[in-house]
């Protein structure tokens, strides 16, 4: 796992993100054990204070569960992973189209160029 931090948000909200993508796109999958806090912490190189309040985070949203002594596992329930990647791209939809406002352009310009692109 490559993690690789900006200054312009927590990083325990950008490792939220970056295990959420992680569940989302299948690199963990349903049921798989995750790595444990002081494992995560070593890869990413962050305080494992960090690591499990974002995974604190990741259990409140229910994309994991604590079996208690064996670790944390990514749910089993597809219906959370799949509103977790909707929700996903729903957000970068949303930087996208606020990124193309500010360079000049309507939405209407985007679907053309998008469709230019993509040869649609």
């Amino acid at each position: 796992m490559e993690f690789e931090f900006d200054d312009d948000k927590p990083i325990y909200k950008q490792l939220v993100e970056k295990l959420k993508l992680e569940i989302v796109v299948g690199h963990f999958k349903s049921g798989d054990r995750l790595p444990s806090v002081r494992e995560l912490s070593t890869m990413i190189r962050v305080n494992p204070n960090t690591v499990q309040r974002s995974l604190a985070e990741l259990e409140e949203e229910k994309l994991i569960y604590t079996q208690r002594t064996a670790g944390k596992f990514v749910t089993n329930d597809e219906a959370i992973i799949h509103q977790a990647k909707k929700e996903l791209a729903k957000e970068k939809i949303e930087t996208f189209i606020s990124d193309m406002n500010i360079l000049g352009l309507e939405i209407e310009d985007v679907m053309k160029l998008l469709k230019e692109r993509n040869h649609l």
